[in-house]
């Protein structure tokens, strides 16, 4: 407890530092809000109005205590170019992206788990072949492109599943999850092939283990010592790169949902910062930050689940 209470207090101090680093960045972005919303052809005296309606004459550190207590309150300004509630804009946007990051993880584990201890049980096999054949080939291709093939192959060929769009999820469970089902495999793929290669050689280093052998020399079966023994003992680094994955997840999904035209957090990013909508870009950016590092923490903390000797150590 007083280890994950340390780390607690570590996250926090990592997001304030963060806040501060994403609202100094936000700074030296070009572009004037107030031009933005009223135009260029504005008047000088009405644009200096908007600017002090705005806040946007006070100091830098006024603002960015003004930013935090807003973040406190759940209050995280009104967007300039759409003209509502950017807490009311992240939360529409993120029932199309939690779900899309979510299925995709799903789907990197059920393939990468199972297809790379199959390679590492009879390494040089043919499962281990096809193994190595889909890690280069999903290493080497980005998520977008798999997305393009997909909607060549399966959307516009065979009229499978829809081009692009987003029904919502009031039209039924099974329609919404139809339009993120290709948007899910495209970024899936190139995670469960990192993946893959990840399992496959953790099952072999801890199938070298002293503990593995003994445990065959009391008579446990190959199967049994491989999912009784070796899988368990190689969770750890798989876990690890499955929390570092989770921050390509949403990275790519800012490509994947502009080419399926899905209207998540990440076709808000790119809208924003090409309409340089500065109080959106630096919510978004630091909410995508803060579900990163709490997925760090929660993997950091799980830690001490799979590998009873840190428990004794810490």
């Amino acid at each position: 407890m007083r280890y994950i209470a340390q780390s607690l207090v570590g996250l926090i101090i990592t997001l304030l530092v963060v806040s501060f680093v994403i609202f100094l960045i936000m700074e030296a972005v070009p572009g004037d809000p107030a031009e933005i919303i009223l135009g260029m052809s504005a008047a000088p005296d009405t644009l200096e109005a908007l600017r002090n309606q705005l806040g946007l004459n006070q100091p830098f550190l006024v603002r960015y205590a003004d930013w935090l207590i807003g973040l406190l309150r759940g209050d995280l300004g009104d967007s300039y170019t759409y003209s509502t509630s950017v807490a009311q804009l992240i939360g529409e946007r993120l029932t199309v992206t939690l779900p899309l990051t979510c299925l995709a993880a799903l789907l990197s584990v059920l393939i990468s788990v199972p297809l790379g201890v199959l390679a590492a049980a009879r390494p040089n096999g043919v499962v281990d072949m096809f193994a190595s054949l889909f890690s280069q080939i999903g290493i080497a291709v980005p998520n977008f492109w798999i997305g393009l093939l997909l909607i060549l192959g399966l959307a516009l060929t065979f009229d499978w599943f829809p081009v692009g769009g987003f029904p919502g999820w009031e039209a039924g469970f099974w329609p919404a999850l139809h339009a993120l089902a290709l948007p899910s495999v495209a970024l899936a793929i190139p995670q469960a092939a990192v993946l893959t290669r990840v399992t496959r050689a953790a099952v072999i280093e801890i199938t070298n283990e002293d503990f593995v052998r003994t445990a065959r020399a009391k008579g446990a079966t190959p199967s049994h010592a491989l999912w009784r023994h070796i899988v368990p003992n190689a969770m750890i680094p798989i876990v690890t790169m499955l929390g570092m994955q989770i921050s390509v997840l949403i990275a790519g999904a800012v490509l994947v949902e502009n080419v399926f035209a899905l209207p998540g957090m990440g076709t808000l990013a790119y809208q924003a910062l090409a309409q340089r909508d500065l109080i959106v870009i630096q919510n978004v950016v630091l909410f995508f930050a803060a579900i990163v590092m709490s997925i760090n923490f929660l993997v950091d903390a799980l830690y001490t689940v799979l590998d009873p000797r840190l428990r004794v150590r810490r």
